[in-house]
């Protein structure tokens, strides 16, 4: 007789938690708009449903940019990239980061000490921390410290995840260079 209750018991906060956890699903979240007065390069805006996002990213992309969530120390191939190249968002493909302002900052996320232009994206307060954001979709990238190296003394710690990396295609930027002269 104990055993009936307490199954029944575990059953019944069981059936309840899946269905909280349903409505937590179904309930649309608000879509995130950037503080005004921001804007992103070229006035560029990339807005989709929650269920459009789902259906392109993976769930850990999804996790991390949509939800703010953080991937773990050195789990991504990004931290360790040394070619030259660009870092773009993975949800809108807006450069964010150039191979030249990249640094090892020994914590397991790739990092960087400033954006390409700086209204790639924004900031806000995240607790003690700031968060960044794609000025474009909004994606949650990471947080920015002020511990970085010179010339910025800014940290901006990234979620590989977040990223996508395009390598240069270095005859082209010779071949730009020699045409500026």
């Amino acid at each position: 007789m104990k055993h009936n209750k307490l199954f029944l018991l575990v059953a019944l906060l069981t059936a309840g938690s899946l269905w909280l956890y349903g409505r937590f699903l179904a309930t649309p979240r608000p879509q995130r708009k950037p503080p005004v007065g921001t804007t992103s390069p070229d006035g560029r805006r990339v807005e989709k449903s929650d269920a459009e996002w789902r259906s392109i990213l993976s769930n850990a992309q999804y996790d991390v940019t949509r939800e703010r969530g953080t991937e773990w120390p050195n789990s991504s191939e990004l931290t360790y990239e040394h070619r030259p190249g660009i870092y773009r968002c993975v949800c809108c493909h807006n450069p964010l980061f150039s191979s030249l302002t990249k640094f090892d900052s020994r914590t397991g996320w790739p990092s960087f000490y400033a954006p390409i232009v700086q209204n790639a994206l924004y900031t806000e307060p995240d607790g003690g921390r700031t968060e960044v954001r794609c000025a474009v979709c909004d994606a949650h990238l990471g947080h920015v410290f002020n511990d970085g190296p010179d010339p910025t003394g800014l940290r901006y710690c990234m979620n590989g995840v977040a990223l996508v990396f395009t390598q240069a295609d270095m005859k082209r930027a010779a071949r730009n260079e020699a045409a500026k002269k």
